[in-house]
Parts: structure tokens; C-alpha cells; sequence
């Protein structure tokens, strides 16, 4: 067999496609292997580029390629699907990952640290108890409107007023029905209870990271925006500046140029949609006092005049897209955040 330069790996859970390439591009290898053989394969093969798509699991197998001395590049899959020939298999897809790693000018994804998975696991699970929350209260909202019961909107009038509907001594809701809600009720604790505790983990986790509390010093950019935004970038001197990073999180409008014309259109939403989220929150909660506010410095004069001119949405978007490019600035650098 011939010196294989990069080896393309399509990524399954049992069964994994390998394609092999010398350092001309010509193809040296097409092999098929279980989880337990891949292992093996590639601690016995002389050091190379490995590719993978950035999908599950790409980031362990990625460290534990790494740890074998190999170079190891991941690539958005959104980057690959150009390079996959005739119809879609595991062999086409191995020989495009292959492909687009070859291009001078690809662009790779960072492998992430187990401290950064242990760190985004954390966000993952408190995200999904709040879906099953919200989804929870309205259902008790739409079981009550049953009964005649209407609350107002907001969960804070759920918590409010769900005991004292359950105390009641008439019979607008049954004997039945009561224990029902009660139940209900309780589920609705646990799942305060198990949602704080996941964000006390992420606040501790904020205190003792030197990044986040140097990036917490950002109006809009509390513990949860730190500590997602650290987990998720890494290595800021990964991006060439701060608006390849905006870039990145989708926070820069779409093109649709030609022919010398140039067209924006809304924002492009690539990227990781969980960080862009909480760079709007925390954007808005800043432009939510930002009317009252009495300060004369410049950025609080940029945005009273952005929210007259573009509205508030657009507002919103702006200052994500600034706090985005500030953050890689304190990341990438020795920077210190300061009002202009």
C-alpha cells in the first residue's frame, strides 16, 4: 500500500468508510471498518491528515487521533456536500471529505476539549429541561381553560395561581381533576428545582474561568453567554477577526450579489443557533433600559440612535453582532473591556 497522505473518514456509529489519498490526490486506499478495527488501523498507520466531518462524536474521535500523533481537521458538512460525486453512499462521502480537505482554502472546525464538552453538556440539559417546562405549563394552561379556568399569561402566574385553584372548595374542578393539577404541580417544582441547579453548575463554572469573567464585563453578556461562548469558540486566534467570528455565529446579513450589484439580505443564522440566541437576549435586555438610561457615552448614543432610525429587532441584532466582535477581541488578545 501506498503512503497515504490524507485519509477520509465518513463517521457512523459501528461502521466506518475510509478513503486514503497520496500526496498527488490519487486515491490509495478504500476500506470499510468496524469501530474496534478502526482503532487499529489508525494506531498502526504512519503519521498522516486525518479528515472527518464535524459531526457526533468527531470531536473524541478527533482527540483520540491526535493523541496517536496524526493531524487532525474537521469540516462542516455543509463544506463537503459540493465535492460528493454522482449518487450519496459512505464511499462517495469518504472520498468528498477527502476532497474538501484538500483545498487550500477550507475552512476546519476546531477540535473541542472535553472541558469544553463537559461545559456545553451542562447548557444542553438545562435547555432541554426548559423546553419540558414550558411545554408542562402550557399544558396545565390548556387543562385548566377545560374547566373555565383562564390564567394570564406568564409563568410566574402559573406557580402563582395553580395552588390556590387547587384549594379551592367549589366545584369547578373535580376531585379527579385536582389530583391531576396537583401532580402536575409537583412536576413543575422538580423541574424549577433540577433547572436552578443546572445554572448554579454554569455560574460556578463562570467564577473560577478567567475568560468569562473577563467577558462578562459586557453589558448583555451574563454567565450563561460566557461560559456557551467559551465552551464553543476555544481558541479565538482561530478566527482572523471579530467579524469572521460574527460570521460564524450568523450574525452578518446574507449576500445575493452579482454581476457588480450588491444585495443584503437578513441575517445569514449559520453557525451555532444556541450562542446567536443568547447574544440576542442578552441584546435585548440591554436595549430594554437603554431608553431610560442617562449615560452620554458613545456606544449608549450609537444604539438610542440605531433604535430611532432601524427599530428595535434590528437593534437587537446590531448590538449581538458588536458584543460578538468585542468578545473575540478580549479572547484573541490581552485586551480589557472598556467604555468608549
Amino acid at each position: 500500500m501506498k503512503e497515504i497522505s490524507v485519509l477520509g473518514i465518513d463517521l457512523a456509529k459501528n461502521i466506518f468508510q475510509l478513503h486514503g489519498s497520496d500526496r498527488n490526490g490519487n486515491a490509495v486506499l478504500r476500506k470499510k471498518l468496524s469501530r474496534k478495527q478502526l482503532v487499529l488501523f489508525v494506531a498502526n498507520l504512519p503519521k498522516c491528515t486525518i479528515a472527518m466531518e464535524a459531526c457526533g462524536g468527531s470531536h473524541f474521535w478527533g482527540r483520540k487521533f491526535s493523541e496517536m500523533g496524526h493531524e487532525t481537521k474537521l469540516i462542516s458538512p455543509q463544506f463537503v456536500k459540493p465535492f460528493v460525486k454522482s449518487n450519496k453512499n459512505d464511499a462517495h462521502d469518504a472520498e468528498a471529505i477527502v476532497e474538501a480537505a484538500l483545498r487550500p482554502n477550507m475552512r476546519f472546525v476546531a477540535v473541542k476539549t472535553i472541558a469544553q464538552q463537559d461545559e456545553l453538556c451542562l447548557h444542553r440539559v438545562r435547555e432541554r429541561l426548559i423546553g419540558s417546562r414550558t411545554a408542562l405549563i402550557n399544558e396545565i394552561r390548556g387543562l385548566l381553560h377545560e374547566y373555565g379556568v383562564v390564567i394570564p399569561k406568564g409563568a410566574q402566574n402559573i406557580r402563582a395561581q395553580l395552588p390556590e385553584i387547587i384549594e379551592l372548595s367549589d366545584k369547578q374542578v373535580s376531585d379527579q381533576a385536582r389530583q391531576l393539577f396537583t401532580n402536575l404541580y409537583e412536576e413543575l417544582c422538580h423541574c424549577d428545582e433540577n433547572v436552578g441547579l443546572y445554572e448554579k453548575k454554569i455560574n460556578a463554572q463562570a467564577k473560577t474561568s478567567a475568560s468569562c469573567q473577563k467577558i462578562m464585563k459586557i453589558p448583555g453578556v451574563g454567565p450563561l453567554t460566557a461560559t456557551a461562548i467559551v465552551a464553543t469558540v476555544g481558541n479565538a486566534n482561530l478566527f482572523k477577526n471579530g467579524r469572521q467570528m460574527s460570521a460564524w455565529l450568523g450574525l452578518v446579513p446574507r449576500q445575493n450579489s452579482s454581476g457588480g450589484k450588491t444585495q443584503l439580505l437578513g441575517i445569514s443564522k449559520r453557525g451555532d443557533s444556541y450562542v446567536r440566541k443568547l447574544l440576542i437576549h442578552g441584546a435585548r435586555s440591554v436595549l430594554l433600559t437603554i431608553e431610560k438610561s442617562t449615560k452620554e457615552d458613545q456606544k449608549t448614543r450609537w444604539l438610542k440612535q440605531l433604535l430611532e432610525r432601524r427599530g428595535y429587532n434590528r437593534a437587537c441584532v446590531a448590538l449581538a453582532n458588536k458584543n460578538a466582535r468585542v468578545i473575540w477581541k478580549l479572547l484573541a488578545t490581552d485586551e480589557v473591556y472598556r467604555v468608549a
